[in-house]
């Protein structure tokens, strides 16, 4: 059995989290719950930039929070001096409600429209990653009208394919996102950005995939990233401070995955881009980085409560949960594994396996395939590990379930940081109809 972070068996059996009885937090918050130890969270983000501090190497590590978006985690992440991405107005708002630092905000997205941009520069962000040539004419407009500067990052697509799932790779020439840099879109978007009055050219930007396992790839990025800003220095005199690397750093859901340390990627880049800097007589740039799903994707843990269970002889055996799909679309979108305990049994001999299902109404709502677990009954308190990153972001409200609760777990300690949605929370954007209908 691996258990993560703070998590441990108490002397009841029950699995705790951040000091606390998870069986407790049951009973207090109900279930579905999302539950998130934040001494993690904050380990993870320690061990990444001490790294760099040790390395005497100018950074910035930003959290992807697209990963896991509220208002207390961006307190927590600014607690711990990390720099924040957002990808929509929804995100930076978000941010700006909870008082996180406009100045380490980078704005990503493949497709920002103008009033996301305009938002941007009223709030006064560190930097928008620039994505495409119709960005580049909007950024242009908006900075030469309201005469205010902005740092930008060209995103590049290197050509790159890490070893992680089609869905999610990102970095390869057919992609949605980014210049690519074999074609000349990076160097035609560089000499339309370069010299410009308001728009400071900090660097370029890249990301290769997620849930990646090893450190080739983002090695060969970094090299085919300086190479190209070593040749825009050598012909335009310009050179761009910054690297920013991207993230996409595995972490472990199941026992068939083997992630790396924060430490190892990170050194590992380090020592490519002063390898590289130097072979080019290139200036070692900053080096930015961008973990979410590894800053917080094995910190959270769902709760569930089982219900009922069905046995197809010779087949398999069910076990369905008071959630599903609609708190975690990852196993129905694209075949994502986890792991899991039953948290009011946690010492029990595991000699049974079930196939754990949710209660939306697909047959594709499968949380797990193959859990090995004790017996289960109705109540039993059923624990999935790692749905930190992209649970409770990607949650819906099919069947017009409620979204679960969210608590975070820390030194014995646990609060709530987003409330259950309630029924009334569901229709209160409806609107009855009318037979008074406006006519066109």
């Amino acid at each position: 059995m691996h258990l993560y972070g703070t998590q441990t068996i108490n002397e009841q059996g029950h699995l705790t989290i951040g000091g606390t009885d998870s069986v407790e937090l049951a009973k207090t918050y109900g279930t579905p719950l999302y539950v998130y130890d934040i001494q993690l969270f904050r380990d993870r983000a320690k061990a990444f930039q001490q790294t760099f501090e040790e390395a005497g190497i100018g950074y910035q590590v930003a959290y992807a929070s697209k990963a896991f978006s509220t208002i207390a985690i961006y307190q927590v992440a600014a607690e711990e001096n990390l720099s924040l991405d957002v990808v929509s107005a929804g995100e930076l708002y978000t941010a700006v409600k909870a008082g996180f630092p406009v100045e380490k905000i980078h704005f990503h997205g493949n497709n920002k429209s103008l009033e996301e941009l305009q938002m941007a520069f009223e709030v006064g962000i560190g930097c928008i990653v620039v994505d495409n040539f119709h960005e580049i004419s909007l950024l242009k407009k908006l900075s030469e009208q309201s005469k205010r500067p902005m740092n930008i990052l060209l995103r590049v697509t290197p050509g790159i394919e890490a070893h992680t799932h089609d869905y999610i790779t990102t970095g390869q020439e057919d992609s949605k996102f980014g210049f690519d840099l074999k074609n000349g879109q990076a160097d035609r978007a560089f000499q339309q950005t370069y010299d410009h009055e308001y728009l400071k050219l900090m660097g370029l930007h890249c990301h290769i995939g997620s849930q990646i396992f090893d450190t080739g790839a983002f090695q060969l990025a970094a090299e085919k990233l300086l190479q190209k800003m070593a040749g825009w220095k050598s012909a335009f005199g310009y050179t761009c401070p910054v690297l920013n690397l991207g993230g996409g750093f595995g972490i472990r859901y199941t026992e068939e995955d083997a992630p790396l340390e924060p430490a190892v990627y990170v050194e590992q880049m380090i020592r490519t881009v002063k390898q590289t800097s130097e072979a080019s007589g290139y200036p070692v740039p900053e080096i930015w980085i961008e973990p979410g799903r590894s800053l917080i994707g094995d910190a959270g843990t769902t709760l569930y409560t089982i219900g009922s269970t069905k046995e197809v002889p010779g087949t398999r055996n069910y076990a369905a949960v008071d959630g599903g799909m609609s708190d975690n679309i990852r196993p129905a979108l694209y075949g994502a594994k986890y792991s899991s305990l039953i948290a009011n049994k946690a010492n029990a001999a595991l000699t049974e396996q079930y196939t754990i299902a949710g209660k939306c109404c697909e047959s594709g709502d499968k949380l797990i395939e193959q859990a090995d677990l004790p017996p289960v009954e109705a109540g039993d308190l059923l624990s999935v590990f790692c749905t930190g990153a992209y649970g409770y972001s990607m949650a819906s409200n099919y069947n017009r379930i409620a979204r679960p609760a969210v608590v975070f777990v820390e030194n014995g300690a646990h609060q709530l940081v987003v409330k259950r949605e309630t029924n009334e929370d569901l229709v209160k954007q409806d609107l009855s109809y009318s037979k008074k209908a406006v006519q066109q």
